[in-house]
């Protein structure tokens, strides 16, 4: 790999850290940048639906927290809001765009300005961090040129080498997939989330795979770096102490439906435990 490249990137460095990490003064007004109406969803083998006429919406700069128990149709409703999973019914807006008359190219164009985060972090485990991190950018053009630094253009790399810098891992770009941590690697995924400059950013529990302090320590980073950058976030999680400390509103299902949408503020944890009592 190019050294100047990762010079130039360890140049700028990590972000600093919030002290608190937790919500702000709130997001400017302005129409959604996700809007979600009365979205249902039955996979055909339960009694009920996994989503049952659920509706959000998430302003543009906002962070939003979903909760809810095992089963209560919280990953599903983050795929439904990309048409990962197609819905039975219902309306997605997702930045401007009415997501579910969309086909082909138009689609691929709508979802390339999204960043997701998953769970499982998801890299390829025999190619390089660098490489893993360019992925993020294969829905933006130059096709499989972006599969592998070594034949992707030099903008990509420089692209990559700055969302390294960003998770503070630029000295690890040239290492294989399979050779780093479990934090390392979900801060790769989120390096590579940010590779296309996304706008809005879903996250299905973000660092649920990590031990403690690990997931404390990232989730800190990547709630810092959403912030820093103006970007909107939808993300679930299990962990109420992070629903409520990195978000601006939180919003829980149960039983496919919303029981609570408040402002983070005005929540407290005997709130949230009641959701799954």
């Amino acid at each position: 790999m190019d050294e100047t490249l990762v010079a130039r990137g360890a140049a700028r460095g990590a972000p600093g850290r919030d002290p608190g990490g937790g919500a702000g003064a709130g997001p400017p007004a302005g129409p959604p940048d996700l809007d979600v109406r009365g979205i249902r969803k039955d996979f055909g083998d339960s009694r009920r639906a996994v989503l049952d006429g659920v509706s959000i919406s998430v302003k543009p700069g906002e962070a939003v927290a979903l909760i809810g128990p095992n089963g209560a149709g919280k990953s599903t409703l983050l795929r439904c809001c990309l048409r990962l999973v197609e819905p039975d019914e219902g309306d997605v807006r997702l930045l401007g765009h009415d997501l579910r008359a969309m086909r082909g190219s138009a689609l691929r164009r709508a979802r390339a300005a999204t960043g997701f985060v998953f769970q499982r972090h998801n890299l390829v485990g025999r190619l390089s961090v660098l490489s893993n991190v360019i992925h993020g950018g294969l829905a933006s053009g130059w096709g499989v040129l972006r599969w592998n630094q070594a034949f992707a253009p030099r903008a990509a790399r420089e692209r990559a080498i700055e969302c390294l810098a960003r998770v503070g891992l630029v000295h690890l770009a040239d290492r294989r997939a399979d050779r780093l941590s479990g934090g390392e690697s979900q801060r790769v995924a989120i390096a590579r989330a940010l590779m296309g400059s996304p706008r809005l950013v879903f996250a299905d529990e973000p660092v649920a795979s990590l031990d403690p302090g690990i997931g404390e320590e990232v989730m800190r980073l990547f709630a810092h770096l959403i912030r820093s950058s103006g970007l909107t976030l939808l993300f679930t999680s299990h962990q109420l102490d992070h629903a409520l400390a990195y978000s601006d509103r939180v919003v829980a299902l149960r039983r496919g439906r919303v029981v609570l949408d408040a402002p983070s503020r005005d929540v407290g944890r005997a709130d949230l435990r009641a959701v799954y009592g």
